[in-house]
């Protein structure tokens, strides 16, 4: 009997072209043509657009289900599996009115606008569309107000306590002279291609559009954020406290480990790794010479100067040095280098006080230099792998420069990307990045970190642990800072599921990894694996 397989394929690619063009148009991805250039417009984020693009989404997934997987080619079962994926994330996210929250103790949509900030500009006409999109800014700010209050009347909010100080980033716009703020950041080195004159006049509108729309935009929010929405948030930890608690943690577990695994399962999965773990950091310990127990080691290296820089250059400058040295060690490794290369910059300031370790994507490894006693140098290495190279400043150009796939295949799914950023510190000690017994140790503190993220935000959002439980558990079994503890697990209350991508993503790859050693035997190579898992993609 002739196949079916083409005829199948098309109708799923039918599918899927129409609904990126679709999410293209409404402003929540970008046109491959336009890749780079500066919007000039937000998407529209207010209950009625939402709704609609719940309709969308849940048409789009009936689409699917009249497809019979089996019947498509190799290749587009994959790309069925990913795409059936995201779209029912999406969906799952609309049903439980995710964005009625768009703020958390990492990030907030008043902080996530200043992104476009920070990137260098080429043409006149980024400018030109930068200053019209801040003129769209107000519009932005009070749709994303509305959506705060409907969710602050039915308690669905970030807990109250990882929301303190969080209005900083706020005043840091109002209070600011115009060309202080970030939002003057591109105004300030313009390409020499733009004239002379036509710079003075782009520079000018710039102070205007943020004096007259910007910073009034941020003080109605701020207002709204010190006057109602702290005050109102709720005081439970628990996402099971919010409205259909335990279904919506489901699905976010299902968002961001691509299971259908229970929390129990995962909490006991945790709690099994840390023993592994515990027993490398007491071989680790005694290779250091130190006399005494865990609790003592984690002690020594959380006060002894020699672990922390003196200067926010000095910790900028070893992370440097530590991405240089996975550079000449790269080739061996892997076939396929991206041709993207990464900046190291600082946190900005008004983002520093809350921000993780480090960050890093195309274009950029942040590190975070606020609170110099709080970052470790013996867990740099471990952060720059993952951040930079080979984690994400490496993994996400490499999916960027695929070709021939479709573009939904380019998003970013957590488990996976996550788990390889968590994968390259442990490979790590295979390349030799980590010198010393101390660097080893902030490696295995970190995958102890990951490790503690099952136990803690299962814990937490499942099994009623109180703020005081999480953070006295993540001292006892890294070496994380106390500022760091404090700042991650006010990450984890107000995040759902998102800390259960890391350790569970690198467990799948490595679970990969041995299965391709004992089937190729003496004939595998690790570049060759290395390459396949990154051209992938995102899976």
């Amino acid at each position: 009997m002739p196949s079916k397989a083409p005829s199948f394929d098309a109708r799923f690619t039918a599918i899927h072209r129409a609904e990126w063009q679709w999410r293209v148009a409404q402003g929540l991805a970008d046109d491959e043509a336009e890749r780079g250039q500066v919007d000039a417009d937000f998407p529209r984020v207010d209950a009625a657009s939402q709704a609609a693009r719940l309709a969308y989404w849940e048409g789009t997934l009936r689409q699917l289900a009249a497809i019979d997987p089996a019947r498509l080619s190799a290749r587009q079962q994959l790309n069925y599996q990913v795409y059936h994926a995201q779209i029912a994330a999406f969906v799952q996210a609309l049903r439980f009115r995710e964005y009625e929250a768009p703020v958390n103790a990492d990030s907030a949509f008043w902080t996530d606008v200043t992104y476009g900030a920070r990137q260098p500009f080429a043409r006149a006409q980024d400018y030109r569309n930068y200053l019209a999109r801040l003129g769209k800014l107000p519009r932005h700010f009070a749709e994303h107000t509305a959506n705060l209050r409907a969710g602050l009347a039915r308690g669905f909010t970030p807990p109250r306590v990882t929301l303190q100080g969080r209005d900083a980033a706020l005043a840091s716009v109002v209070d600011a002279a115009p060309e202080d703020t970030v939002f003057y950041t591109p105004f300030k080195s313009m390409p020499a291609a733009i004239p002379a004159s036509e710079q003075a006049a782009l520079r000018a509108e710039a102070v205007a559009a943020i004096r007259t729309q910007v910073q009034p935009a941020y003080a109605a929010v701020l207002g709204f954020v010190r006057e109602h929405y702290l005050p109102g948030a709720r005081e439970a930890l628990s996402a099971a406290s919010l409205p259909d608690g335990p279904a919506y943690y489901q699905s976010k577990i299902v968002e961001y480990t691509t299971t259908n695994l229970s929390a129990e399962d995962i909490h006991l999965i945790g709690l099994d790794e840390m023993a592994k773990i515990r027993l490398e950091m007491a071989a680790t310990i005694g290779r250091a010479g130190f006399k005494g127990d865990l609790q003592a080691f984690l002690a020594f290296l959380r006060s002894d100067p020699q672990f922390y820089a003196k200067s926010a250059d000095e910790l900028l400058m070893r992370a440097a040095w530590i991405a240089k040295k996975f550079d000449a060690k790269a080739g061996q490794y892997f076939g396929y280098l991206p041709r993207q290369r990464f900046a190291i910059r600082p946190v900005p300031p008004d983002q520093a006080p809350y921000y993780t370790a480090g960050r890093g994507g195309p274009g950029v490894y942040l590190v975070n230099t606020y609170n110099l006693p709080a970052r470790a140098l013996y867990s740099l290495p471990a952060l720059t792998l993952h951040e930079s190279a080979p984690g994400h400043a490496f993994q996400m150009p490499v999916a960027l420069e695929q070709t021939g796939v479709p573009p939904f295949r380019r998003a970013y799914i957590s488990a996976f990307g996550e788990g390889w950023a968590l994968y390259a510190e442990r490979l790590g000690s295979e390349m030799g990045i980590y010198e010393t017994p101390y660097e080893e140790f902030g490696m295995l503190s970190y995958q102890a970190w990951r490790a503690a993220r099952l136990v803690v935000d299962t814990g937490i959002h499942a099994k009623g642990w109180t703020r005081e439980q999480a953070q006295a558990y993540l001292r006892e079994n890294t070496a994380l800072s106390n500022h760091e503890v404090t700042t991650e697990v006010d990450r984890y209350i107000s995040w759902p599921g998102q800390a259960l991508s890391y350790y569970l993503g690198q467990m799948a790859i490595m679970e990969a990894r041995a299965k391709a050693e004992k089937a190729l035997g003496a004939t595998f190579d690790i570049r060759a694996f290395h390459d396949t898992v990154l051209q992938l993609g995102s899976v």
